[in-house]
């Protein structure tokens, strides 16, 4: 009985935060912030953002000298040399041999430093790369968010006409009722009527849709609706040269945008690498030292005759030594130099690709100026429309109730005033969104994501 009290309670928290979290209001930071958080595929390039920083650290370590120690045990059968004697005679005994090696580079053509330079920009290269992608799903985020605000405005245009035309039937109902109608304007009416309820259920199924796809951007769980916190659509009232501004517009997105400085990053990086390859040319110079020592269990004592102690031998035995070694490349199948064309041509390949990611976004930049020169246009002109469109229903309406025009003239004057309204309502959310991204490539703060990584 206990455990079945706890289920039914557990379903009602269940049920009471799915009904909690659905009432909530978002905003589009909140959309944005709650995306960023909880987004899988950031994951993997913060993965390699971790991989590429632990690459980084270990090139500087790299620098330390590197340290040795080994052991061995080895047990000797027939002819060999006598540890003691150094005479080679059938003989069996046990050997144990110890060392420490320590070696550190002197030189190495500066290719430990140029590595060190290397992998860090690369590790740049991906703390820029990542914050790329947290852009572009912000992007995402906010398209979602103001195609649920579009469809929420079309289901509002298309409420208006449902109640218009629920009205007109309500009144040629009573008008036909008293014998100012024929039957036949009835059925007119109804017909208008239930298209506008199937309209109407329409945008509400294209709600729920554009909900769904938000709420898979930003992978919130537990629920299937979202209500969002409708933000004001306001345009520029001061008219601005877009098409002067679009050149200092581009000056002020390559500074900061990051797939720009993550490409620049790796073109810097792949030079680096040249001079890495390049050091492969140059002599090596190192320094190493060591100890050593070893044990035989055949050690005798020539005044006692007994096998001398263990770490009297170890102390006897031991060995130090140190010295320099310099490595001069002469030919490896002119595998050095084939590495250093290699690497040149990935150097110019970097470069291009720096060069075409700055065009690309030279020329979308282009084409947000160009479309927002002309939603700003349109926008002017579809408002103009709909507030025409607004009076002329007016007019038809009330000559529509002195029977002056039939109800098909009053449909076609209602069906032109919604598809008016639809055309400006779509045309202010597309010059938001482009106003929005074009303040965005301004370097103005649209999103508050932070650049520090």
């Amino acid at each position: 009985m206990i455990n079945y009290r706890n289920k039914i309670l557990y379903f009602l928290l269940i049920l009471i935060s799915n009904t909690m979290y659905s009432q909530e209001l978002w905003s589009l930071d909140d959309c944005v912030k709650y995306a960023i958080e909880h987004n899988l595929q950031l994951n993997d390039f913060k993965y390699n953002q971790d991989a590429n920083k632990e690459t980084y650290r270990q090139s500087i370590r790299n620098l330390l000298p590197s340290i040795n120690a080994s052991a061995d045990y080895i047990k000797n059968f027939g002819r060999s040399p006598n540890p003691n004697t150094n005479i080679f005679e059938n003989n069996e005994f046990v050997s144990n041999a110890y060392q420490l090696n320590a070696q550190i580079d002197l030189f190495r053509g500066f290719q430990k430093v140029n590595t060190i330079k290397a992998t860090k920009l690369l590790y740049s290269a991906t703390n820029e790369e990542t914050l790329q992608q947290k852009y572009l799903l912000a992007f995402r985020v906010m398209s979602a968010f103001y195609d649920i605000q579009f469809m929420e405005g079309l289901l509002t245009i298309s409420k208006e006409q449902e109640k218009v035309s629920q009205n007109n039937y309500d009144l040629v109902k009573k008008q036909v009722e008293i014998g100012q109608k024929a039957k036949a304007d009835v059925y007119e009416a109804e017909s208008a009527l239930l298209a506008d309820q199937l309209l109407v259920t329409q945008n509400e199924n294209n709600i729920i849709a554009a909900k769904l796809s938000l709420i898979q951007e930003m992978n919130l769980k537990g629920t299937t609706d979202i209500s969002i916190l409708s933000s004001t659509i306001e345009t520029n009232e001061n008219e601005v040269d877009l098409q002067k501004d679009k050149d200092s517009i581009f000056a002020k997105a390559e500074s900061f945008i990051p797939i720009i400085k993550a490409q620049e990053l790796r073109a810097k990086a792949a030079k680096r690498q040249l001079a890495v390859e390049r050091g492969n040319l140059y002599p090596s110079l190192s320094l190493f030292a060591g100890y050593g020592s070893r044990y035989v269990d055949n050690g005798i004592n020539d005044d006692t005759g007994e096998v001398i102690p263990f770490n009297t031998q170890i102390k006897d035995n031991a060995a130090q030594f140190f010295g320099v070694s310099i490595t001069i490349p002469i030919s490896n199948g002119w595998s050095n130099r084939s590495r250093v064309k290699q690497q040149k041509v990935a150097v110019m390949r970097a470069e291009n690709t720096f060069e075409i990611q700055k065009q690309e976004l030279y020329q979308l930049i282009q084409q947000l100026v160009q479309e927002g020169t002309a939603l700003e246009t349109e926008y002017q002109q579809s408002s103009q429309r709909m507030k025409a469109q607004i009076l002329a229903f007016d007019i038809a309406q009330k000559r529509y109730e002195k029977g002056l025009i039939s109800a098909i003239e009053l449909n076609q004057s209602k069906n032109v005033l919604a598809n008016s309204q639809n055309e400006n309502l779509q045309v202010q959310l597309r010059l938001k969104v482009n106003e929005s991204t074009l303040d965005f490539y301004k370097g103005l703060p649209v999103f508050n994501i932070n650049r520090t990584q």
